[in-house]
């Protein structure tokens, strides 16, 4: 089977748009900067990849992470010819944090924040008058997760459209919780390099319109073959390779495609030593024996860890490079991991290629594993 993406959306700390981060992607301009969002002097790590639309002075503002949402969904719907009146289409969100932030600022005293504001469908809702929303809290791997869920959403004949977005924002709770259990601590996010020592946190959100084949009213950005899900539960944090593997193998099967079919990887890349080195180990047994094997990149190098919107925006980022023939360097890569020896990682320069079917990879805590195949529109 075959879903078309008829619109995207995507906003990061190097981009208001899917083209201004595919740029920026291509450009490989440091873009980590000091911690705005919470006094730094109380963590170990002073840096995170944030987006700057905070008041000048200081402080932070609640419901960042809605409004990114409703502005990714309004640019994917127009994208996709839909205009504003979602009423009649399902509205699937992943998130990891949800508006966690400001729930912090109305317990500080900084900010009130009514209940019915926690709860992505209620802007939504009032934006475009959504009526059918779901909100899907699976960590890092929740917007491939809401893309699965569309997929069948469209083949169980419960939607012919559906849009599916993600967004999160940084977090006291999660900056300071991964900031006391990681052993290390990064200055910057630095995948499959051997100076990599963990995770920072990004922020951003992406939007994409997922339509029955041939039913939309526009042009086709790409085709999404097949997503794959899985939750092997091997460890609350360590990813488990044999979880990986399945999720892998699921997805090429529910695509029809093969390893040596693969053209492009969008990697997890999250730059904690155990998924870099596990990712990699796994991909290397998978392209064993098939060909020259395809492209790598990693796009959190740059904007750090989107969390629950990450693999919707490693997609986005995808279609670009499908589109556009080209594959964005991993900033920083300059000593890869023993493990990623073999492997096609894109390393100080964009490669240019012609790119036809694309990987692309998300794995949250707890197992929780996602991969999505996408195949360009020719």
């Amino acid at each position: 089977m075959n879903w078309d993406i008829t619109g995207i959306a995507a906003v990061a700390n190097i981009g208001a748009s899917p083209e201004e981060i595919f740029a920026a992607l291509c450009a490989g301009q440091e873009s980590r900067a000091p911690l705005r969002a919470f006094d730094p002097d109380k963590y170990r790590a002073g840096y995170a990849y944030e987006i700057d639309d905070r008041p000048e002075g200081g402080g932070d503002i609640p419901r960042r992470a809605t409004r990114w949402l409703t502005t990714v969904v309004r640019q994917a719907a127009a994208d996709a010819g839909l205009g504003e009146d979602l009423s009649q289409v399902p509205v699937l969100v992943g998130t990891t944090m949800r508006e966690q932030r400001s729930l912090e600022l109305w317990w500080r005293g900084d900010a009130e924040v009514a209940l019915e504001d926690l709860h992505f469908g209620t802007a939504l809702q009032a934006a475009f008058g959504a009526s059918t929303t779901y909100t899907f809290a699976n960590g890092c791997s929740a917007t491939l997760y809401a893309l699965g869920m569309a997929t069948d959403m469209i083949e169980a004949g419960l939607a012919d459209t559906v849009v599916v977005a993600g967004t999160d924002a940084v977090t006291e709770s999660g900056f300071g919780t991964l900031d006391r259990v990681q052993n290390d601590i990064p200055d910057a996010l630095r995948p499959f390099d051997a100076s990599h020592k963990g995770m920072l946190m990004g922020e951003g959100a992406a939007a994409v319109v997922v339509q029955r084949a041939g039913t939309g009213n526009g042009p086709v950005h790409a085709r999404v073959r097949g997503v794959s899900l899985n939750c092997d539960a091997h460890h609350a944090t360590a990813p488990d390779p044999d979880g990986i593997t399945r999720a892998v193998f699921d997805a090429y099967r529910r695509a029809g495609v093969r390893a040596q079919d693969i053209d492009l990887v969008m990697l997890h890349g999250s730059g904690t030593p155990r998924n870099d080195e596990t990712e990699s180990s796994v991909l290397r047994r998978i392209f064993d024996g098939a060909g020259p094997g395809p492209r790598m990149t990693a796009i959190k190098a740059m904007t750090g860890h989107t969390l629950g919107g990450s693999g919707l925006l490693s997609l986005v980022m995808a279609v670009l490079a499908m589109k556009e023939g080209t594959v964005p360097p991993v900033l920083g890569l300059a000593d890869p991991i023993p493990e990623a020896a073999g492997l096609g990682l894109v390393q100080g320069s964009p490669v240019s290629g012609d790119l036809a079917i694309a990987q692309i990879d998300a794995f949250a805590f707890g197992g929780i594993n996602a991969v999505a195949i996408v195949e360009a529109a020719r």
